[in-house]
C-alpha cells in the first residue's frame, strides 16, 4: 500500500510546478491528520513551499537562472477558492495581464468572488478578492474565464492584429475548440471571436 505521503507527492507532481494547493485537495487520499503530516514532512524536505497559512505550492524553477520563482498568484487564488468553496473569476485587468495583453505591471491581482472580500499578501505582491455577482461564472475552463474577461476589458473595437496574434498563441487548438462550446453564455461578439480563432488555429 502506498503511504499517504507518496500519494500526496504523486498528485503534486501530476499537477506540475506552479500548482498551489491546501490539505483539502488531498483529503480523498487519507484522514485530515495524515494529510497534514504528509504536507508538513514534504515542506521540511523542501519539496513544497508554504505560501500562506494552510496553503502551499510546488515552486516553479526559472529556465534561465535556475532560481526558484515566486508563487503563481492565479494558482494561489484558485487554491484559496477551492479551499473555501468560493466561485471566482479574474477581474478584467487581471485577465489582460495573465494573457500578456497589457504592458502595465499590476500592483495586485484582483478576482471577483461570491465569497467575502479578502486581501492577502503573497511575498511582496497583493492578491484581492472582491465580492461581486458573477455574471460569467458558469464556465468549465479557466481559459474561458480569462479570454472572456480580457476581451470584455478591451472591447470589440480594440481587437487588432496584435491582440489576435497573442490570443492565437495563448492556447493550443484543442483548448480553443473546447472554448467555443464552453462560452455560449458570453456576449455574442466574444463568442464569435473565439469561434473565428478556433477555426483559424485548426486549419
Amino acid at each position: 500500500m502506498q503511504s499517504v505521503e507518496n500519494k500526496v507527492i504523486s498528485r503534486i507532481y501530476g499537477n506540475q510546478r506552479g500548482w498551489s494547493f491546501s490539505k483539502n485537495d488531498f483529503l480523498d487520499l487519507g484522514g485530515d491528520d495524515l494529510v497534514r503530516k504528509a504536507l508538513s514532512q514534504l515542506e521540511k524536505k523542501g519539496t513544497l513551499r508554504r505560501v500562506l497559512r494552510g496553503l502551499y505550492d510546488y515552486p516553479k524553477i526559472s529556465s534561465l537562472t535556475g532560481d526558484v520563482m515566486g508563487p503563481d498568484l492565479d494558482q494561489v487564488a484558485r487554491a484559496l477558492a477551492r479551499k473555501h468553496g468560493w466561485r471566482i473569476q479574474p477581474s478584467e485587468n487581471t485577465a489582460l495581464n495573465l494573457l500578456g495583453l497589457s504592458a502595465q505591471v499590476p500592483a495586485q491581482s484582483v478576482y471577483l468572488s461570491d465569497g467575502p472580500g479578502k486581501r492577502y499578501g503573497v511575498g511582496n505582491r497583493k492578491l484581492e478578492f472582491r465580492r461581486r455577482p458573477l455574471k460569467e461564472s458558469g464556465f468549465q475552463l479557466r481559459e474561458s474565464e480569462l479570454v472572456v474577461q480580457a476581451l470584455k476589458a478591451l472591447g470589440q473595437e480594440r481587437i487588432d492584429e496584435r491582440v489576435w496574434a497573442k490570443l492565437i498563441h495563448a492556447f493550443p487548438a484543442s483548448v480553443w475548440k473546447k472554448m467555443t462550446r464552453d462560452i455560449r453564455t458570453a456576449p455574442a461578439w466574444v463568442h464569435e471571436i473565439v469561434r473565428e480563432i478556433a477555426e483559424e488555429v485548426t486549419v
